[in-house]
């Protein structure tokens, strides 16, 4: 009997049909997450297909650097947030106010967010970072971002993702840019077999046992899988690069209330402290780089 690998990406190819693939499941990277915030459990939901969807999109784009898709919203969840590297590590994060129902919410997942946009971020180690922005306009994560990929890339793509308290995982499916079906019923056939998937094989089912389950007609080369892990990227330069976006007479005034600066990463956890002479060598320089989400 074959055993799923945990916190694992493989992607695959169709070998006589344009259309490529990839499947992740997280374990010990979403428990992670988990372990530093506790989430109601629709919140957990969504933030879990975020992040699951993030590692399948970074598979779309030949990059080293990061990929951030970050949600901000008008209803009860206002922010979320997942970064992937192009060496899958990930990290994650949301915010809400009031109190949120145990039970999904009526109008789909993404209702959580009310009238919201989605910014995804392309920021390669060298060169230009890219941001595009599109609107919140279907009642699930998976839709709004084939809806996405239909209009910013002209890429058919589908997605599945699913979630829950303890593992997320995710499919996509995209087809071949620049190449042509030769039996233009192959994508509508691929895309319909992928739908027949449930929940729990998603969640469940070792990438092989899934693919022969989806597409035992068809030969598919299926890649060595990649581990997925997570990673915060913050660092104590990082945070001083926050500090300086907040100015020096904000820093002063915290200091002249509390006598330090204190700053947790809200990835994380960790803590940072800064005193008087950190902040006057702090804004000795005017050297700013991208900051981290932080709270003091």
């Amino acid at each position: 009997m074959t055993i799923r690998e945990p916190d694992t990406l493989q992607r695959f190819i169709f070998e006589h049909v344009p259309v490529r693939g990839t499947v992740v499941h997280l374990d010990n990277t979403w428990r992670t997450i988990l372990e530093r915030r506790h989430y109601p459990p629709p919140i957990r939901d969504l933030l879990g297909q975020l992040m699951a969807a993030a590692s399948l999109l970074a598979t779309t784009i030949k990059f080293d650097g990061r990929l951030t898709i970050q949600a901000k919203g008008h209803g009860p969840v206002r922010l979320l947030v997942v970064e992937c590297t192009s060496q899958q590590t990930l990290r994650a994060i949301a915010q809400w106010q009031g109190e949120i129902p145990d039970s999904p919410l009526a109008g789909g997942s993404t209702a959580l967010l009310g009238d919201s946009q989605l910014a995804i971020t392309i920021e390669p180690d060298e060169g230009v970072r890219y941001q595009s922005v599109i609107e919140v306009d279907a009642p699930t994560l998976s839709e709004v971002l084939e809806h996405y990929f239909a209009r910013s890339e002209q890429l058919a793509t589908r997605l599945w993702l699913a979630t829950d308290p303890s593992r997320a995982a995710g499919m996509l499916l995209q087809r071949l840019p620049e190449q042509s079906l030769h039996n233009v019923d192959d994508w509508d056939r691929i895309s319909h077999l992928g739908s027949t998937l449930s929940r729990e094989e998603l969640l469940d089912l070792p990438v092989p046992a899934l693919l022969h389950r989806l597409y035992h007609e068809d030969d598919i080369r299926l890649f060595e899988g990649q581990a997925v892990s997570f990673h915060c990227s913050c660092t104590r330069s990082r945070v001083k690069s926050a500090l300086r976006l907040l100015g020096l007479d904000e820093v002063r005034s915290i200091l002249a209330e509390r006598g330090q600066v204190d700053v947790d990463c809200e990835f994380c956890g960790l803590h940072y402290e800064f005193d008087r002479v950190d902040a006057e060598q702090l804004f000795a320089t005017s050297t700013v780089t991208l900051a981290s989400p932080i709270r003091h």
